[in-house]
């Protein structure tokens, strides 16, 4: 799991995307101290509200549809530690570790706000589990995105009892015994603590940014190949002239037409066909990558404004508002923006692999590339880039299928109390996945790009561009047999997840910063 970078301090309403993406890539985080009087407000104002005698949801009630079930005093924290194990129903693989601890953070700053009426205790124990590296093992599958992701968290607030397994940096472990062994004690509920920690739509919120962090990794890789792919096909950059996309002015489209251009700028290989090329214009893939990969980076950006508003918001049922001592009920934890932003991600992330992928099959293509057939020195004998490219083909058209928007679901639970919700859960856990195919598209891209820059020699191409086929040179000689295609295609992928792309570049390329 790596070891964890320094703590980030959360306050809940200034958490910024940058604190969420360094929580997933292996820092821990805690509360803003001050957040305490805010917390221990909102717990002391439930001992208020519960001694006027009022019916209140949760707390005093039954759930869902059993809400109108009066539960007595003195059953009120069993009832809690009753939602808690009833709602641990999920299916399926676990969350991966790093999606844990996102998701846990994020329930700790909807919790620091003091409107979900848990103790300090309660906080401290999620803080020190962050701290200690104890991730809850949390099924992956049986959320619907509404009435907050109740199956994933609930198995989160399991182990903070005791109940389940934990995963430790020595193992997964029972639940009791991690805790144990890291000088913890499990927590006893008090009144709305279980429904606190899961009603929220954290589950959805930590695939989701995990998500976007992804296609943001995935949108630069793919401007690089990209323009790598254009000097391999000799095309042009005369579509990447700015004033062409100043007259559209979408700012997407405009960043990413600068980026290409600073990316080919002072290459050789331009240079060479600057002048006396009878080609008029290139294929779309070429053409078109500043108006489709702007829209991919307008489209993240605007997913990422959501997520970060949802990460700093309160998505708890009922509401604890401890300067008027009242409990109201409402709808928080319906996670419909979190779908439509995971819609909008997937979208992004399947066009990104779709136009890499004809860029493949555009470079393949003697007939639009100008270059030998399937970019081997003899094609016949040899079958070069001929199958990389089906994969290619066959990873688009599974993301194709996935891309389906979740949002447009839903299914009536508890008995139709539930009648309608957002399926966030899986809309937005489908996410990495897509993103591992894209990787792989990317991953052919850049071996089938260096290889058509390699037909070219003497020429280079611009030294941005160098630097990144000396990255893929490393590990993917240029071929003049057949090889075995696998273990190229791992190392390519291997690069392109680990970010080397983007690092050996070495500049400045847009991203979804909002």
């Amino acid at each position: 799991m790596g070891r964890p970078m320094t703590d980030i301090i959360l306050h809940p309403t200034k958490a910024s995307l940058a604190d969420w993406r360094a929580i997933h890539h292996g820092a821990s985080a805690r509360l803003d101290a001050s957040m305490k009087p805010a917390i221990e407000a909102s717990a002391t104002a439930i001992d208020r509200i519960l001694a006027r005698g009022e019916p209140i949801y949760g707390i005093n009630t039954g759930f869902g549809k059993l809400a109108g079930v009066r539960i007595a005093d003195s059953d009120l924290a069993q009832l809690q530690r009753n939602i808690v194990l009833s709602h641990a129903a999920g299916v399926g693989e676990p969350m991966p570790a790093q999606i844990v601890r996102l998701m846990m953070a994020l329930k700790l700053n909807s919790l620091g706000q003091g409107a979900s009426g848990v103790r300090s205790q309660t906080i401290a124990l999620m803080e020190a589990m962050l701290a200690k590296r104890l991730y809850p093992l949390i099924p992956a599958q049986g959320s619907v995105g509404a009435s907050g992701d109740l199956a994933p968290l609930s198995h989160m607030a399991c182990a903070m009892i005791g109940v389940g397994e934990i995963i430790t940096d020595g193992g997964v472990k029972p639940a009791a015994a991690a805790l144990a062994e890291a000088g913890l004690k499990p927590l006893e509920l008090a009144p709305k603590e279980g429904l606190a920690l899961l009603n929220g739509t954290q589950f959805s919120t930590a695939y989701a940014l995990a998500g976007l962090f992804e296609a943001e990794r995935l949108y630069k890789s793919a401007l690089v190949t990209g323009a790598l792919s254009t000097e391999a096909a000799k095309g042009s950059d005369t579509p990447f002239d700015p004033r062409i996309h100043a007259l559209r002015g979408h700012r997407g489209q405009i960043e990413t037409a600068e980026a290409l251009r600073m990316l080919m700028s002072n290459s050789a290989i331009r240079a060479s066909h600057l002048a006396g090329d009878e080609r008029v214009q290139d294929p779309y893939c070429l053409r078109c990558q500043p108006q489709v990969m702007g829209a991919v980076l307008d489209m993240l950006r605007q997913a990422a404004v959501t997520l970060e508003i949802e990460a700093r918001g309160v998505s708890d049922n009922p509401l604890i508002f401890a300067d008027t001592d009242e409990a109201l009920s409402g709808g928080n934890f319906h996670a419909e923006p979190v779908a439509f932003a995971a819609d909008m991600i997937a979208i992004a992330v399947c066009e990104i692999g779709s136009i890499a992928e004809r860029r493949i099959a555009m470079l393949v293509d003697p007939a639009l590339s100008g270059l030998p057939a399937f970019l081997t020195p003899r094609p016949g004998l040899n079958s070069g880039f001929m199958i990389p490219q089906v994969t290619a083909a066959a990873l688009v058209s599974e993301n194709k299928q996935r891309a389906y928007p979740a949002s447009v679901d839903s299914i009536p639970t508890s008995a139709n109390q539930e009648d309608h919700v957002s399926m966030a859960a899986h809309g937005a856990r489908r996410l990495l996945g897509m993103a591992a195919n894209v990787d792989e598209i990317i991953a052919i891209e850049l071996l089938a790009a260096a290889q058509g820059c390699d037909f070219h020699a003497p020429l280079t191409s611009s030294p941005i561009l160098e630097r990144v086929r000396a990255r893929i040179r490393k590990d993917a000689p240029t071929l003049e047999d057949d090889p075995h295609f696998r273990p190229l295609m791992q190392a390519s992928a291997a690069i392109v997840r680990a970010g080397d792309v983007i690092r050996a570049a070495n500049v400045v390329l847009p991203g979804v910063a909002t």
